[in-house]
């Protein structure tokens, strides 16, 4: 019981960085073009529910996997996790967080392919950073990949 206590304790840490690492791109990216007015503290929340994934797929994904492939899940895990979140938040609830109605190709204004993209470069270097926190702040396995 005291190692999956340590072990919770060390990933809520992660989780959290991961979250306000989100939130703090999505508050300077929405800042930057202008949307202040969407910056919403449920991405933050999101961020740190996504961080719980990558970080949770990621202890168990072998190192022999490519940092690719394990970047591509990831994208594809938090492009789910978006089309959920954004048909509660967006659809449901109606706060209007983000649209992407106006780009080819989406799914109800949601999701679409150009930021599925950028989930996974986000997703990449998430699981990068993941993993070298955990060697640094854990003393964890030094970090070591397969790009392809």
């Amino acid at each position: 019981m005291q190692r999956f206590m340590r072990s919770l304790l060390r990933s809520m840490v992660l989780w959290v960085y991961g979250g306000a690492l989100y939130y703090l791109a999505e508050v300077i990216y929405k800042t930057l073009v202008g949307h202040q007015a969407e910056i919403s503290w449920t991405m933050l929340v999101l961020g740190s529910i996504i961080s719980i994934a990558l970080d949770r797929c990621n202890e168990h994904l072998p190192w022999k996997m490519s940092l690719l492939l394990q970047a591509i899940l990831g994208g594809l895990g938090i492009t789910a996790a978006e089309l959920v979140a954004g048909l509660i938040l967006n659809k449901c609830l109606e706060l209007n967080i983000w649209n992407y109605s106006g780009l080819p190709c989406n799914l109800w204004g949601q999701i679409s392919p150009q930021f599925a993209l950028l989930w996974i470069v986000v997703a990449g270097v998430g699981i990068v950073v993941f993993d070298w926190l955990r060697y640094f702040l854990y003393n964890e396995l030094r970090p070591h990949y397969r790009f392809l």
